[in-house]
């Protein structure tokens, strides 16, 4: 068994777990909600777990108010509630019948119905955390730690951790397969498994590019409108990841479609049939791959940072604006160690009179090339930033 590795969120969720009476930690399947909330278990005194995809636990809860007052004593997990969102109700009124914080700690991969059932039944009572697969800070520290490796594999536990790209590999389409077939329809989502796996193939061909439902449809037979359903599907499963434009008080002609993303890289490989890291630096998607790795680890781990992309139909271009209050940081993303800066990129910063800007490449350190113009690494960008 690999040893556990400690994840950025756990401080958070402590502290939750001591001014809200019910904590909800949510995100992808398999990105380690379990395994953490297990480890944090061992620290609380009268933890109880429940998986509720387990026939005898889920047996537990029929009838759930006879059940949380014998156990009112304890914190209580309950691992995959989407299962039973019905639960949400009976909740409240245990809650409210005896306030207490840190009661519960609710897992759940994200669904629309989750979400609703639980934003109006506990409002005021819960606090939502997500977890999401590896960043690079919770495992930088790693004595086999390599960058183009976690690119290759993405952060999902069991991927990242496999002892080869293989097994990495299988896994991560297995993972694909089962989502699908088996997650989706437990969310209560009719439909057809194989118009999925072929939706969510191209979304990869997409990865990075501004979206075009119309196309997407027309190339899988499907409407205009049925892409952007599926498309805000996978948002919420946290599949895909939607980056909206930035939009500025400018007399410019902007581009106001969002860009589309794979969220995991080693999905988005999976997904494009990429197994090893030859042939990711031989596809033409590798530029496209390595902005969404750098963005997905960037707005993860600066989550008190809002993140945009800016582009004039006369290509001035930023890959990703950070915005804090009336603070804006502009990145550029190069998959070279020797970068080579568009003029658009500095028209783009001239535009929105922005002060700091960073090249991301795949180098270790930071250095300054103009004006507040740095290139740096990812790590350093983020030592620095933070």
């Amino acid at each position: 068994m690999p040893r556990y590795i400690s994840r950025k969120i756990e401080s958070l969720v402590k502290q939750d777990l001591k001014h809200f009476p019910a904590v909800a930690i949510l995100g992808s399947r398999q990105c380690g909600k379990s395994t953490l909330t297990k480890k944090l278990g061992k620290g609380i005194k009268n933890f109880l777990y429940l998986d509720l995809e387990l026939p005898s636990d889920l047996r537990k809860l029929s009838d759930p108010e006879f059940f949380f007052d014998v156990n009112k004593n304890k914190t209580i997990c309950l691992d995959e509630i989407q299962i039973k969102p019905e639960l949400f109700s009976v909740l409240r009124g245990v809650i409210d019948k005896n306030r207490q914080n840190g009661k519960f700690i609710i897992l759940g991969s994200a669904s629309p119905a989750l979400m609703r059932e639980a934003s109006e039944s506990l409002a005021g009572r819960i606090s939502f955390i997500e977890l999401t697969p590896f960043t690079i800070s919770e495992i930088k520290h790693l004595r086999a730690f390599n960058l183009n490796n976690f690119w290759l594999k993405g952060g999902y536990p069991q991927s990242f951790l496999a002892k080869n790209n293989n097994i990495s590999y299988r896994w991560r389409e297995n993972f694909i397969k089962t989502f699908i077939e088996r997650d989706l329809p437990k969310l209560d989502i009719k439909i057809s498994s194989i118009k999925l796996q072929r939706f969510i193939r191209m979304c990869a061909h997409f990865h990075g590019q501004l979206i075009n439902a119309q196309k997407i449809g027309q190339s899988l037979g499907i409407s205009y409108h049925t892409a952007e359903h599926y498309i805000d599907l996978f948002e919420k499963a946290y599949i895909l990841r939607i980056l909206l434009p930035f939009e500025y008080n400018l007399k410019k002609r902007l581009i106001k479609s969002p860009k589309l993303y794979i969220r995991d890289s080693g999905i988005a490989h999976s997904l494009l049939e990429i197994s090893t890291f030859n042939d990711l630096l031989g596809n033409p998607c590798a530029g496209a791959s390595w902005e969404g790795l750098m963005i997905e680890n960037i707005l993860t781990e600066l989550p008190e940072w809002n993140g945009y992309f800016y582009r004039t139909r006369s290509g001035n271009e930023i890959d990703l604006i950070l915005v804090k209050g009336k603070t804006k940081i502009a990145i550029e993303f190069k998959l070279s160690t020797a970068p080579i800066v568009s003029k658009g990129f500095y028209l783009a910063i001239k535009d929105l009179n922005i002060t700091k800007a960073f090249i991301i490449s795949p180098i270790n350190d930071m250095f300054q090339i103009n004006k507040n113009v740095y290139i740096a690494g990812l790590r350093a960008f983020l030592d620095f930033i933070k």
